[in-house]
């Protein structure tokens, strides 16, 4: 019994330190890597994965960046259109005047565009999946 409990202690611990993946008919977002910008700033690395089996014409979220105190610096619109389906698309992101070891938490404040390829808008929270491999978090 114990070396079952082994095992499955240890794939769950897999599961958990897998990089995001979205399952199918999601769509993924990860907020990669951030590095710092010569002058002052930050850049956001973000990667899509999009399993939803729909291209995207419109993809653009409204993004709350919290400082290393938790209190919200900016709001920060990002475009990500268009968004191939069955691919994984990199974006880079420029947040100005603000360090990378400043920024604790960012915060998916609103989707402003989620529209796939000749079809109406549509609701993506429901579909989106969020994760972060930089310091920072990437939460709904």
């Amino acid at each position: 019994m114990k070396p079952l409990l082994k095992s499955a202690c240890l794939l769950a611990a897999l599961a958990l330190s897998a990089p995001l993946a979205a399952a199918e008919g999601r769509l993924g977002v990860e907020l990669n890597k951030t590095e710092e910008i010569e002058g002052g700033g930050c850049r956001a690395f973000f990667l899509f994965r999009n399993d939803t089996g729909k291209s995207f014409a419109g993809f653009e979220m409204s993004l709350a960046v919290l400082d290393g105190n938790g209190i919200i610096d900016r709001l920060l619109s990002i475009d990500a259109a268009p968004l191939p389906v069955s691919r994984t698309t990199l974006k880079l992101f420029e947040i100005p005047e603000l360090s990378c070891a400043n920024i604790s938490e960012i915060l998916l404040h609103d989707m402003t565009s989620c529209q796939p390829q000749n079809e109406e808008q549509m609701d993506c929270y429901a579909i989106l999946d969020l994760g972060s491999r930089a310091n920072a978090q990437l939460v709904k």
